[in-house]
């Protein structure tokens, strides 16, 4: 009768204190720049190493500039945190991929594509969006950085075990329909509190018939309304997927851990402590229209009216259009925008380029329209050029920068004015998120091509 979250955390446990929290076995701890730097110097305080070293990963990813990597970084606050981590690395002996190293990228992609990320595991990241390795079939949650430093010295974490939640899609997506709308769906119905407290686990035919980028990009979204994570039980996709990366097993270790991992899967009499159930067939292309990611609806709707909201939402629902200079009961298609950015550690896979490149192909983007286009990882990159679609976005006017979270939240020089419209395949749309007065309007990377290639807000299906 256990969920597939329950499987994982029981596997884990070590000690649990009575009335008070569990102490959690951590496989995998991934450290970037930003949140670990008072961890070491913790460490440092107490005269103390990192328990098990070869478990951590470092690598920076949020204030790595997207052009000219193999020169200093100009901006010494970026430049700071990243010459930190380096040396924090090097001082206890840790694994690290530093800039233009070509297993460096943003650290939510190259977990998974490098094999690092596996069924089972426990995973933690000074970063919410941590909960993108559940994708895989593991109990992945971000953590803050008091909890970085407990993992560096002890390879376990104190954690209250949360409520299980599974999130059901029954039917087919529809044409055009992709993980990033599945995901902007699901958070407009639960709100951004929906699942407060919660580990959710996605399930249903349609949460079956996504890649693997797919369920990573729709994982990586879970913590949009409040969850503790996401997860997607592992299957042949998730095995195929694995099979022959670096630090996958081999040999009899493979087989060895594919039969573990296909037990890896919710019992059938399993309780969950909450059952939601959604509809793939009402689930179209989507877009934000807020300043949050549940404020968002299908591209052809209109943005939502006042009746019936309370005096508090209408008020900050209201604040919200003002910013974004939008109208209650307003449609969006037609909408002029003056940046695209595809990326982040939500659509910044190969797949999401492929997406991206057909509707590009063979098209010019608008002339005013700024866009960058920002693989996850220099593997990324790599297949870009290997495929050709490097040469595919350059002949339509895009711009490839290097590798890195850039536009996503804008802590390196990829910023978007105050004031303009940027379609945005990263995972927030927050006032100022990507830059000081942008507006963000948060969508998956056919929907930002098709704005790229209109210079306006456009259904992709027009395209398809």
């Amino acid at each position: 009768m256990n969920t597939l979250f329950d499987k994982i955390w029981d596997a884990h446990v070590v000690t649990t204190v009575e009335d008070g929290p569990t102490q959690l076995y951590i496989d995998r701890l991934y450290c970037h720049e930003v949140t670990s730097p008072q961890a070491f110097a913790g460490l440092r305080a107490r005269g103390i190493g990192c328990l098990r070293p070869e478990k951590i990963i470092c690598m920076p990813d949020h204030n790595t500039p997207t052009h000219d990597q193999d020169k200093p970084i100009e901006d010494e606050v970026s430049k700071t945190q990243v010459d930190t981590l380096t040396k924090n690395a090097a001082d206890f002996g840790l694994t690290h991929y530093g800039m233009m190293h070509p297993k460096n990228g943003i650290i939510h992609v190259v977990g998974p594509e490098r094999g690092l990320t596996l069924p089972g595991m426990t995973i933690v990241c000074g970063d919410s969006h941590t909960s993108t390795h559940g994708a895989m079939g593991a109990v992945a949650f971000g953590i803050g950085t008091s909890e970085v430093e407990m993992v560096l010295a002890s390879q376990c974490i104190l954690q209250s075990k949360p409520q299980t939640m599974r999130i059901t899609i029954d039917g087919k997506l529809g044409k055009g329909v992709t993980a990033k709308d599945v995901a902007l769906y699901i958070i407009a119905k639960m709100t951004t509190s929906g699942a407060t407290g919660y580990f959710v686990e996605y399930a249903g035919e349609a949460i079956r018939s996504l890649s693997m980028e797919g369920r990573l990009t729709l994982c990586n979204l879970s913590i949009e309304m409040g969850a503790r994570g996401g997860m997607i039980a592992p299957d042949e996709t998730t095995f195929a997927y694995i099979r022959g990366r670096e630090n996958a097993p081999a040999g009899d270790d493979w087989d060895t851990a594919l039969a573990y991992w296909k037990t890896l899967k919710s019992d059938e009499d399993a309780v969950f402590d909450c059952e939601v159930t959604f509809c793939a067939e009402e689930i179209e292309p989507m877009i934000t229209y807020g300043t949050n990611p549940g404020m968002g609806m299908g591209i052809t709707q209109h943005i939502p009216t006042t009746e019936q909201m309370s005096e508090a939402g209408k008020t900050s629902f209201i604040k919200s259009l003002e910013y974004m200079g939008f109208a209650p009961g307003e449609s969006l298609l037609g909408k002029k925008i003056d940046y695209v950015f595809i990326g982040s550690c939500t659509n910044g896979r190969i797949e999401d380029f492929r997406d991206f490149a057909s509707i590009v192909k063979g098209k010019q983007k608008a002339d005013h329209v700024v866009a960058w286009i920002v693989p996850g990882s220099w593997e990324v990159d790599r297949q870009l050029r290997e495929e050709g679609l490097d040469a595919l976005f350059i002949e339509a006017g895009f711009e490839i920068r290097q590798p890195g979270c850039s536009a996503c939240l804008a802590m390196n020089d990829d910023k978007i004015p105050a004031g303009k419209y940027a379609v945005s395949t990263s995972n927030r749309n927050f006032e100022g998120r990507q830059g000081p007065g942008a507006r963000t309007l948060l969508a998956s990377p056919l929907v930002a091509a098709a704005a790229a290639v209109t210079g306006v807000i456009t259904d992709p299906r027009t395209f398809l």
